[in-house]
Formats: structure tokens, C-alpha cells, sequence
């Protein structure tokens, strides 16, 4: 038990994730359990058409520790975890993706790293389990937005974050659409947010599409990664000068 992680909010954005949610659900209260710590587990259903509410309704029944929050019309992935954020009050905060592309078992090696003087313990994919194209789209995202923005980490795009809650309540983030993983990681850093990385494993989606690799999402990517840099590094940098 890590004395500095005495409770645990851990939370999923779902969509159309009926094969693996109850799965993620079950391991992360496991894995609480395991550490020491006080926990609970809130599911986002972001709008399913699949059957995650009613395995959500099944789950409920068994475990009493988990919340389900309901998006009657989907939102957007970013509009997911701005639900997940404001649901979580434990004193640490984690979330990842209800596909199981990561193991929500290594939340413990995130605890592990957990400590007075860090604020944000950040995977990193040791090797991103998706195609080629996928890959590399992936390497040369993640060093432009790192290049635009200053980030610090080097997988931004790694969705297996433990935060301390008391971090998040200085920061305040907006966008709806996969670039709030961008929004968060600079607005922390500029809040003063201490950082430690573990490695963690990725691995290939076998259930359901992923929702960003459409030409209509990545141009929508664009214009909202423009509009973020332009209030949070350029307008910023006028007020500063």
C-alpha cells in the first residue's frame, strides 16, 4: 500500500464498448482493492447504440461501487471526460479507455509511482499495438502537438493517467474533442503540475473502430488543435510580453 494514494476515483468513457467495458470495470476494482486503497469506478456511456447499457445495468447490480453516467447523445470523447472529471472526487483521479486497449491491472505500477511530490503519474505506450499508418500517424502527432505546445511528456497521446485531484481543481478545460488530452497535459504543466512517467502496455483493439482515423474527425482535429494553440500558447505569450 502506498500511503499517499489513500482513495481513488477510476473512470471510463464507453462507446459502443459492450465487449469489454464490464471487463475494465471489474479489473480496475481489483486492482483498487489490491493497493489498499478507498475506490469507486464511474462509467461515461457516451451515447452506445450497442448493448453497453444494459451489460452498465447488469454490472450496477453486482458492484456497488460503480457509477454509470449517461450521455443520452453522444459527445465526443473529450466531452466524456469532462463528465468523468467532474464526476471523480476521490483524492486521485484515473481514467483509460473502455476498449482494453490498455490494462487497467497497471494502475498499480501507477500507484507505485504516486507520492507527496507528484501530481500526475503519466503512462507511456511501450509499444503502440495499431498497424503502421496507425503508428506513424500516431509518432508524428504526438512531436507536433509536443512542438506546438511545449509538452513535456513524451506520449501525450497515452490515455493512462493517475492525477491528483487537487491538480485538476486548479485547471478548468473546455474542448469536447480528442484534443483535450492536449488541453490537459499544458493547461497541468501550467498550473505547476509535478510529472513522473511509467511504461505501460498497449495492445490491438479486437472489439468496435476506433472513431479518430476518418477524414472528417482528423480535419476536425485540425481546426480545433489551431484554435487551442492560439488561446493557450499565443494569446498567452501576447499577455505575458
Amino acid at each position: 500500500m502506498n500511503p499517499a494514494v489513500a482513495s481513488i476515483s477510476a473512470f471510463f468513457p464507453c462507446y459502443n464498448d459492450e465487449a469489454t467495458i464490464a471487463s475494465m470495470v471489474n479489473l480496475a476494482l481489483v486492482t483498487i482493492d489490491k493497493v489498499g486503497a478507498e475506490g469507486e469506478v464511474i462509467v461515461i456511456d457516451d451515447g452506445s447504440s450497442d448493448g453497453s447499457p444494459q451489460v452498465l445495468q447488469e454490472l450496477q447490480a453486482e458492484q456497488p461501487r460503480l457509477r454509470v453516467i449517461t450521455h443520452e447523445q453522444n459527445r465526443g470523447y473529450g466531452g466524456a471526460l469532462l463528465s468523468g472529471f467532474a464526476a471523480a472526487g476521490f483524492e486521485w483521479v484515473f481514467y483509460t479507455d473502455g476498449d482494453a486497449q490498455f490494462d487497467p491491472a497497471e494502475l498499480e505500477q501507477l500507484v507505485e509511482r504516486a507520492g507527496p511530490d507528484v501530481d500526475v503519474v503519466q503512462g507511456w505506450k511501450i509499444r503502440r499495438a495499431d498497424h503502421l499508418v496507425r503508428r506513424v500517424i500516431g509518432r508524428v502527432y504526438h512531436r507536433s502537438v509536443s512542438l506546438m505546445f511545449g509538452l513535456r511528456i513524451r506520449d501525450t497521446d497515452c490515455d493512462f493517467r493517475l492525477i491528483r485531484r487537487e491538480i485538476l481543481d486548479r485547471i478548468s478545460l473546455e474542448h469536447t474533442s480528442g484534443v483535450i488530452c492536449v488541453e490537459l497535459v499544458r493547461k497541468l504543466q501550467d498550473a505547476g503540475a509535478r510529472f513522473v512517467e511509467v511504461p505501460v502496455h498497449h495492445y490491438p483493439r479486437l472489439h468496435g473502430q476506433s472513431q479518430f482515423f476518418r477524414v472528417p474527425a482528423v480535419a476536425s482535429t485540425a481546426k480545433d488543435l489551431l484554435s487551442l494553440w492560439f488561446s493557450l500558447v499565443v494569446l498567452k505569450g501576447r499577455r505575458k510580453g
